[in-house]
Parts: C-alpha cells; structure tokens; sequence
C-alpha cells in the first residue's frame, strides 16, 4: 500500500467510525459497517457493507426510509473527511448477520468476499 493508499484509508475508517456510531444511536437492529477497496480502482472498487442484526429488522429500515437516511449519514461523513466520490450511495450495501450464518456458517471474510466484485447500478 503506497503512503497515500494508507492516508486515504485512514480518512475512511474515520468517516465511517463516526457513521457507525450514530447508526448505532439511530436505527434499531444496526450492528456495524465495514469496506472493501481496491486503492488501484480506487472510487470504483469502494463498496460500504451496513449490517443489521436481522432480516426483520434491515427490513423496516428500507421500508422506513431509514436506509435512505443511513445512506446520506455515511456520504456526509465521507464528504466530511474530504472524500467526495460520486454515486457513492450507490457503493452502499446492505446485509445482515442472520443472512451470513445462514449462508456461510457465520463467517464474514468469506461472505464479504462476494461483495469484492460487486457491481454497483
């Protein structure tokens, strides 16, 4: 990882500790947020994976609107830190820890590791 790589992930997991920890605040069954770059596609390659708890709950995030509102929190905290990437609500996923154990026994490296290639429309 080149100097810059590594000044640039510090920004992010800045932005996105302090969205994190609102989230955590604001929307029932939120669990944690991680993501995934490759610095060489860099904006292309950043995804934002937001995890609930359970289906039930993600759900009624969508379904009120929170998701939406979860959205914009991690783009203002982004662009907060001066990282500015366009479509970025677009980069932003959902997933839960019920879906992981169900389909992958629990274990999230293998899970995120689909979320790698992730196209975003």
């Amino acid at each position: 990882m080149r100097k810059s790589d590594k000044k640039l992930e510090k920004s992010i997991v800045t932005a996105l500790t302090e969205a994190c920890e609102e989230a955590l605040k604001q929307y029932d069954g939120f669990q944690w947020l991680t993501h995934i770059v490759n610095y060489q596609r860099f904006p292309d390659s950043l995804s934002i994976i937001c995890v609930f708890d359970n289906k039930a709950h993600l759900r009624l995030a969508i379904n009120d609107d929170k998701g939406e509102q979860l959205k914009i929190l991690i783009e203002d905290k982004l662009s907060s830190c001066n990282i500015n990437v366009k479509g970025v609500k677009k980069r932003i996923l959902f997933d839960t820890e019920e879906a992981c154990a169900n389909e992958h026994g629990g274990n999230w490296s293998k899970r995120l590791e689909e979320f790698k290639n992730a196209r975003h429309v």
